[in-house]
C-alpha cells in the first residue's frame, strides 16, 4: 500500500488506480469541459470509486493537481503570495524578473488578466467540483458496497471540503458563486447569485458537524472539531462573533484531532517541524509526504520557491520577511508589544531594527541587542542567529536579491532530518519538497479568534486571558526559545541553554485590557495574531476582515491605512551600515487603493466565459 495523496488513507490497488486516472468532470483551466480519458460515473459507482473521488478531493488541499496545468505556488492553500506578500508580512524576494506576475500582487497594481488570478480561481473551483463529484456519486452506487452510514460520512466530508475551498474563494474575491452538487460551474453564473457566500459555507459546515465523528481511523480526515473550527472561521469572516464564540470555547475545552489527541499548545516550533506533524496544536492541516512514489508532488509543493540560498540550495529566495515584520517583534521594557501608531505609522516601525542590509558575508556584524519577542527567530531568519541546525543565518547574503536581509524559516526542514523529510519536487527543485504539514487552522488561531469575539462582546478580561494563553507559551517556557549552538562551526553538536538574542516576553498584567478600552484591547488582539501567525498566509485576509468596508470592527480604510504606512516605511528607510538607502523596486511609487485592493480582481477570462452574469469586483 502506498501512502498516496497525503491523507494517510490506505487504498486497494483499484482505488489507487482511480486516483491516478481521474481528473473527473470539468477539471481543466476553463473549468467547463470534461477532459479526455476521465472515468464515467457508472464505472465509479462502487465503494472503491467513491473512496477514490473523495481522496481526489482531499488531494487538492496541497494546491497541486496533476495533469491540469496549474503551478503549485499560484494555487497553494498556504496563500503565501496572496496572504503574505500582498500584506506587510513579506516581500516577493528573489530577483526583479523571476515570477513577474507576483510584483503587481505585492504592490496592488494587478489587473484581472494576471495569470495568478486565473490559476487560483480555476484550481479552487476544480477542487469544489471534486468534492461535488463524490456527493453526486453516492446515489449511483447500487451494488451494496456503500452502507447508508458510510454514504452519510462521505457526503459530510465532501461538504466539509467544499466549504474549505469556498472559504479560499470568498477570502480572495468575495463576489463568487457557490457551487453545490446540484449544479456545475458551467451553469452556475446563470443560476447562482454572486456575492457574499458565507451563509452557504456555514450551512455546509453545520451539516458536516452533524455527521462527522470526533475521531477518525485516518489522521488526515476531517472530524467534528475540524468542521466546528472552519464554521467558526466562516463566522469570523461573516462578523457573527456571538455565533463563533461558543464553537471556539467548545474546541478549546473539548477538542481533539482526528486521532483523539486533545488540543493543547506545545513548543511553538513544533508546528513547523516535519517530524512533529499532526501534533496536539493541529486542528486541521494539509498532509505533506515525501518518499511516497509521487516524485515530490505530495510534498509541500506551494512552498518550493521559499528557501534561503545559504542552506542546501541556491534557489529560490522568495517570500522574504519584511523589515516591518522584523520590527514588529520589538518589545517594551515590560516585554509587551509596541502597540499604537504615530502619525499613522505603527510605533514598532518608528526605528528600524538593526540588520545587515548592505553588508557582505565577510563584513563583521553583531545582531540587534534590542529586547525581542522570542517568536521572531522561529519566524524570521536573521544574520548571526541559529537557523534551525543549518548554521548561523547569513542574513542578506542568503537572500537572492539585495532588498532585504531576512529569510523565511517556517517552511524549512531541519538538516538532521533532510533525508527523511525532503526530496526533489516537480522534477527540478532539489530537496525543496518537504513533509512539513501546513496548518490550515491551529489551536493558536482558535484561541485568538475567541479573544476577538470576547473583545466584540466587551468582555475584555476574558480576551486578555486568551491573549495571555498565547503569550505564556513563550513567557513560561524559555526552553522553547532559540538558543546558541554549542559549536557555531558544527551545529550538529546541538544547542546550549543560552538564548540566541535578548528575548523578553511577558503576559499582560491584570486589568490591562480594561484600561486600554475596547478599541485598545482590539488592537492588542490583532497584534498578537500578527506576531503568532506571521508568514503563514493569513495577514492580508485578517486585515481585510477587520476593515469596516466589509463589516469589520475597524473603520473603513483601516486596511488601506496600514498597507500604505507599510509601503511608505519600506521605501523610505535610511541607509544601513554606512551603505545605500533601502529601496524596494517592487513597492516604490505604489499605493493601496481603498475600496478596491481589499479584494482581488476576478479573472477576466472567467467573466468572458460567463457571458455577463459574473461581475468584476469594484475598481478593476
Amino acid at each position: 500500500m502506498i501512502d498516496m495523496r497525503k491523507i494517510h488513507f490506505k487504498y486497494t490497488a483499484l482505488a489507487s488506480i482511480l486516483v491516478a486516472l481521474m481528473v473527473i468532470y470539468s477539471c481543466n483551466k476553463s473549468i467547463n469541459i470534461a477532459p479526455a480519458g476521465s472515468l464515467s460515473p457508472a464505472v465509479l459507482a462502487n465503494k472503491a470509486g467513491v473512496d477514490g473521488l473523495l481522496i481526489g478531493a482531499y488531494s487538492m488541499l496541497d494546491g497541486y493537481a496533476a495533469n491540469v496545468g496549474y503551478t503549485s505556488w499560484e494555487t497553494s492553500m498556504d496563500n503565501w503570495v496572496y496572504g503574505g506578500v500582498a500584506a506587510d508580512d513579506a516581500f516577493k524576494g528573489s530577483n526583479t524578473t523571476d515570477q513577474p506576475n507576483i510584483p503587481p500582487i505585492a504592490n496592488h497594481s494587478l489587473t484581472s488578466a494576471n495569470e495568478f488570478m486565473d490559476e487560483k480561481w480555476g484550481f479552487c473551483f476544480n477542487a469544489v467540483q471534486r468534492a461535488n463529484d463524490a456527493i453526486r456519486e453516492i446515489p449511483l452506487v447500487t451494488d451494496g458496497s456503500v452502507t447508508p452510514a458510510y454514504a452519510q460520512e462521505v457526503i459530510a466530508e465532501a461538504r466539509f471540503l467544499r466549504a474549505v475551498f469556498h472559504i479560499d474563494l470568498a477570502k480572495m474575491w468575495r463576489n463568487v458563486p457557490y457551487i453545490g452538487e446540484g449544479i456545475t460551474y458551467a451553469n452556475a453564473n446563470l443560476n447562482v447569485p454572486n456575492g457574499p457566500i458565507w451563509d452557504s459555507i456555514e450551512l455546509d459546515l453545520t451539516a458536516a458537524m452533524a455527521v462527522l465523528p470526533k475521531t477518525q481511523s485516518q489522521i488526515g480526515r476531517a472530524n467534528y472539531y475540524a468542521a466546528e473550527a472552519f464554521l467558526a472561521k466562516a463566522y469570523m469572516f461573516d462578523h457573527q462573533y456571538a455565533k463563533a464564540l461558543p464553537l471556539l470555547t467548545d474546541i478549546i475545552a473539548n477538542g481533539t484531532n482526528s486521532a483523539g489527541v486533545k488540543f493543547k499548545l506545545g513548543p511553538f516550533e513544533d508546528n513547523f517541524d516535519a517530524t512533529k506533524r499532526n501534533n496536539a496544536e493541529s486542528v486541521f492541516c494539509v498532509q505533506m509526504t515525501v518518499g511516497d512514489g509521487s516524485s515530490g508532488n505530495n510534498s509541500n509543493p506551494g512552498a518550493i520557491l521559499n528557501y534561503a540560498a545559504g542552506t542546501y540550495t541556491g534557489c529560490c529566495g522568495f517570500y522574504q520577511p519584511s523589515y516591518s515584520l522584523g520590527n514588529a517583534y520589538k518589545v517594551d521594557a515590560a516585554g509587551l508589544p509596541l502597540l499604537g501608531t504615530t502619525g499613522g505609522t505603527p510605533n514598532y516601525n518608528l526605528v528600524l531594527l538593526h540588520n545587515d542590509h548592505g553588508l557582505v558575508s565577510t563584513d563583521p556584524f553583531t545582531p540587534a541587542p534590542d529586547a525581542l519577542d522570542p517568536r521572531l527567530d522561529w519566524t524570521v531568519g536573521r544574520r548571526g542567529i541559529p537557523y534551525l541546525d543549518w548554521g548561523l543565518c547569513g542574513g542578506e547574503a542568503w537572500s537572492r536579491g539585495d532588498i532585504v536581509p531576512y529569510n523565511p524559516i517556517k517552511n524549512v526542514f531541519w538538516h538532521k532530518d533532510q533525508a527523511a523529510t525532503s526530496e526533489v519536487a516537480e522534477g527540478w527543485a532539489g530537496s525543496q519538497g518537504n513533509a512539513i504539514n501546513y496548518n490550515l487552522i491551529r489551536l493558536a488561531d482558535v484561541i485568538l479568534w475567541r479573544a476577538e469575539c470576547e473583545v466584540e462582546a466587551n468582555t475584555l478580561d476574558a480576551a486578555q486571558a486568551d491573549v495571555n494563553l498565547i503569550r505564556d507559551r513563550m513567557a513560561s517556557h524559555p526552553e522553547y526559545w532559540v538558543h546558541t549552538y554549542v559549536d557555531n562551526t558544527d551545529p550538529s553538536k546541538g544547542f546550549t541553554a543560552v538564548p540566541a538574542a535578548n528575548y523578553h516576553i511577558s503576559v499582560y498584567p491584570a486589568g490591562a485590557f480594561t484600561t486600554k478600552g475596547q478599541d485598545g484591547a482590539r488592537d492588542a488582539v490583532y497584534m498578537e495574531r500578527q506576531l503568532e501567525l506571521a508568514m503563514e498566509g493569513h495577514r492580508f485576509f485578517d486585515l481585510q476582515r477587520w476593515d469596516g468596508i466589509y463589516g469589520g470592527p475597524k473603520p473603513a480604510g483601516y486596511m488601506a491605512g496600514l498597507e500604505n504606512a507599510f509601503i511608505k516605511a519600506e521605501t523610505t528607510w535610511p541607509p544601513q551600515n554606512g551603505g545605500h538607502a533601502v529601496t524596494n523596486p517592487v513597492l516604490n511609487g505604489h499605493t493601496f487603493t481603498q475600496g478596491t485592493n481589499e479584494l482581488y480582481p476576478i479573472p477576466i477570462g472567467q467573466i468572458d466565459i460567463s457571458g455577463g452574469p459574473l461581475k468584476q469586483n469594484p475598481g478593476y
